[in-house]
């Protein structure tokens, strides 16, 4: 583990000490806690501010914000969030996939759609995302809230990428999922599994230093620069998810359930129109900062190849998450046909 990481892994330990002794029964707390796995300005932390201007907007209660590292690493603020010390937390299926093994389903790459209007109509009216996904956090201690989309995920690499030949023999770095990887490994590359705390230094160390193997970086919503080659594959659009401890929900009073519930159902409303164009906007400065950065967007036949290896990834899932996942599964297809039919 890197100085870095020890000193910010001490640094939640600490904070995740004082928490618990100033709030070991936060039910009745007028002051209640919200962590997330971003930094400011990204998309988690403006819908978690959207979250506290409406609660204090309609309430006597306040909210606060603690952003990535202030208490740790996302499995250190999960903990907490179980454990009550949070309130809330707002985490991607991404690392959530390792306490709930079906919420890697988002990382099948091209189950998703692809244009933001059908995105959002999904996360609306799925009964998959609105009726099955609050049952299984449920059964972890968790109630779910809000899932949304962040944007579409991107690579970015050393060197234009075509067609799945050209990750042969490339490092690729991704977020501590399983499926991610087998997602990575079936287009063709070498993935490595870091904390998302780690990821941007391990890139600018190995860039600086010149090594063999590029690596990649997975991002979406805000596009940052890592590699002067963008390459959009329209494999998947990046889904986080806000939750609050059951224990602590299930506490609130009916007026305070109704409270939270469209907190978040408002800051859902906000960051769909905030992540609109969001994108375009992060490529559009990159551009202006540099002359070398190209941008490769995929044609139909140079995605079909990469979708022909969706499959394998698929039959992963159902090995990790067995009968239910594939149950899952098709609700989900199920809810994505009715959503383009109509």
């Amino acid at each position: 583990m890197s100085t870095t990481s020890k000193f910010k892994k001490l640094a939640g330990l600490s904070a995740f000490a004082f928490a618990a002794m100033t709030a070991a029964n936060s039910v009745n707390a007028a002051n209640w806690r919200y962590a997330h796995e971003e930094y400011e300005g990204d998309v988690q932390d403006v819908f978690a501010y959207d979250f506290k201007e409406y609660i204090e907007d309609n309430s006597d209660h306040t909210v606060q914000i603690y952003r990535f590292g202030e208490l740790g690493e996302s499995d250190d603020i999960m903990e907490q969030t179980q454990a009550g010390i949070l309130n809330f937390v707002n985490q991607s299926p991404g690392f959530t996939g390792s306490l709930i093994p079906e919420a890697q389903i988002f990382f099948i790459p091209y189950l998703m759609p692809t244009d933001m209007d059908t995105v959002i109509k999904f996360f609306r009216e799925s009964e998959a995302i609105n009726k099955d996904f609050p049952e299984l956090y449920a059964q972890n201690g968790l109630e779910l809230l809000q899932m949304y989309p962040e944007g579409e995920m991107v690579v970015t690499v050393d060197e234009p990428v075509s067609k799945p030949e050209d990750f042969n023999n490339k490092k690729i770095r991704v977020m501590t999922n399983p499926l991610l990887s087998e997602t990575y490994s079936a287009f063709g590359a070498t993935p490595t599994p870091l904390p998302w705390g780690e990821v941007y230094g391990a890139l600018q160390t190995n860039m600086i230093q010149g090594q063999e193997n590029p690596i990649f970086w997975i991002e979406s919503g805000g596009l940052y620069e890592v590699s002067p080659n963008l390459v959009f594959t329209s494999h998947g659009w990046f889904t986080t998810a806000m939750m609050a401890n059951k224990n602590f929900y299930d506490g609130l009073s009916d007026e305070d359930k109704k409270l939270v519930e469209d907190a978040a159902d408002y800051a859902f409303e906000k960051i769909i129109v905030h992540i609109d164009g969001l994108a375009e906007k992060a490529l559009e400065k990159i551009q202006k900062a540099s002359d070398e950065v190209t941008v490769t967007r995929l044609n139909d036949e140079q995605i079909e190849a990469f979708k022909a290896r969706a499959p394998q990834v698929e039959e992963k899932f159902i090995e990790m998450t067995g009968e239910g996942g594939k149950e899952l599964l098709n609700q989900f297809k199920e809810d994505l046909k009715e959503v383009q039919s109509n």
